[in-house]
């Protein structure tokens, strides 16, 4: 019986061929942890009782869900990290370096390895052909102890993409499309492969969008076949010497196989309080917003920023809009300056954050105000999520924010 990319990549991992359902032992590349899941890695890691790190230079501790600190009490949690890098030698990315998902795909993460890291979005890395998948704080401490981790083989579904998007279209548009389609809950568990010529002719930073919200599905990870665009990307971030590309069988078994013509792929947008309850942008127009925020790992790449300098310059955000800006990492910071991007945002009265989560995880930089609405590039639009249960929020792509920080409604054009 052939295997799954997801199937591969674990069985190399577990030393052994495994299938779908199969509850394995893995070997373990990358650890990673975040400052809001990372002080109780730390605590579980101490309770084991182990004095090193399996693999302290691919252990990484990220400052960067409250980067920089708005409150003391978050400010003690950073200082455990930094306690803990000094202490036992794990990589510190500090606050202004960016996003962890971001950073993990610039710097840290190879085809065919496996990344598990605390934190729900880690399965961004899925799109270098990775598994990489979130875990719970202490599971993640067995596996910075022990380089190991425990899975269960998940059942994958193909996600076949053919044809060629209508102009404006983003892959944002099509993971929001899907996500409606088969629901929030509807790849619990799941591996979802991604495939089609739709795919291929996509740049790395639209692949990056689709795996980071395949957990918006319920997915275990998003996985996309590494190939001359996984190594051109390894490549301009030096590790070349990495790439290698791992094939699904071509006789591969699939719990489900999903195909979708990029033309039929409207702009989408998310609508409060659930990912799933999508809507073309197209009708949602009598939408008043308060605050539109471009950034986070979903969207806050210098391809992201691109469109919407693209679309603002000359322009004003409208007067009844807080427009927010939010590179995902010091890089995508330092090419957005190099490229004129950051002069185009503030003339137009748009507010620039350093690299980081900023308000998508609500302690600051954003919070909204009651009834607030604010259409974002985030990948989460829960009640409370921007740190008010009475705010409302709109998931959609960087062309449409942009438009609509314009319009001061949700917009298309």
């Amino acid at each position: 019986m052939g295997q799954t990319l997801a199937e591969k990549i674990i069985s190399e991992h577990a030393g052994k061929n495994v299938h779908a359902g199969e509850l394995v032992i893995a070997k373990v590349d990358v650890t990673a942890v975040q400052d809001g899941t990372g002080p109780l890695t730390v605590q579980e890691f101490k309770k084991l009782g182990v004095k090193n790190l399996k693999n302290p230079e691919r252990t990484i501790l990220f400052i960067d869900h409250a980067s920089p600190s708005p409150r003391k009490e978050l400010s003690n949690t950073h200082m455990v990290l930094r306690e803990f890098h000094k202490e036992y030698g794990a990589v510190l990315s500090d606050t202004g370096a960016g996003v962890c998902h971001q950073r993990l795909v610039e710097s840290f993460v190879n085809p065919g390895e496996i990344l598990i890291g605390a934190d729900s979005h880690t399965c961004t890395s899925g799109a270098l052909g990775a598994f990489a998948t979130g875990m719970g704080s202490t599971d993640v401490a067995v596996g910075m102890a022990l380089g190991k981790t425990w899975l269960k083989v998940p059942a994958t579904f193909k996600i076949v993409v053919n044809g060629k998007f209508r102009e404006g279209i983003c892959s944002k548009d099509l993971m929001l499309y899907l996500i409606g389609m088969i629901g929030a809950d509807g790849a619990t568990y799941k591996a979802l492969e991604f495939s089609g010529e739709t795919i291929d002719n996509m740049e790395m930073s639209e692949r990056f969008t689709l795996a980071n919200m395949a957990v918006e599905a319920g997915a275990k990870c998003g996985l996309f076949i590494a190939d001359n665009k996984t190594k051109e990307y390894l490549v301009k971030r030096g590790r070349g010497d990495k790439y290698r590309q791992i094939l699904p069988d071509s006789d591969a078994v699939y719990e489900r196989v999903i195909e979708i013509r990029a033309e039929d792929v409207p702009h989408t947008v998310s609508c409060p309080h659930t990912v799933d309850n999508t809507k073309p942008a197209s009708e949602l127009s009598d939408i008043k917003v308060n605050q539109v925020y471009v950034g986070t790992c979903t969207n806050g790449r210098i391809e992201d920023l691109r469109i919407v300098a693209g679309i603002l310059k000359g322009k004003t955000v409208h007067d009844d809009v807080r427009m927010l800006i939010c590179p995902a990492s010091k890089d995508v910071y330092k090419e957005a300056l190099k490229e004129g991007l950051i002069d185009i945002f503030i003339d137009a009265n748009a507010s620039v954050l350093p690299p980081g989560c900023g308000p998508c995880v609500g302690v600051h930089a954003g919070i909204l105000g009651d009834g607030e609405v604010c259409l974002a590039t985030q990948n989460r639009n829960f009640q409370g999520r921007m740190g008010n249960t009475k705010g409302f929020i709109y998931l959609a792509s960087p062309y449409v924010a942009a438009y609509t920080a314009l319009r001061g409604y949700i917009s298309e054009n």
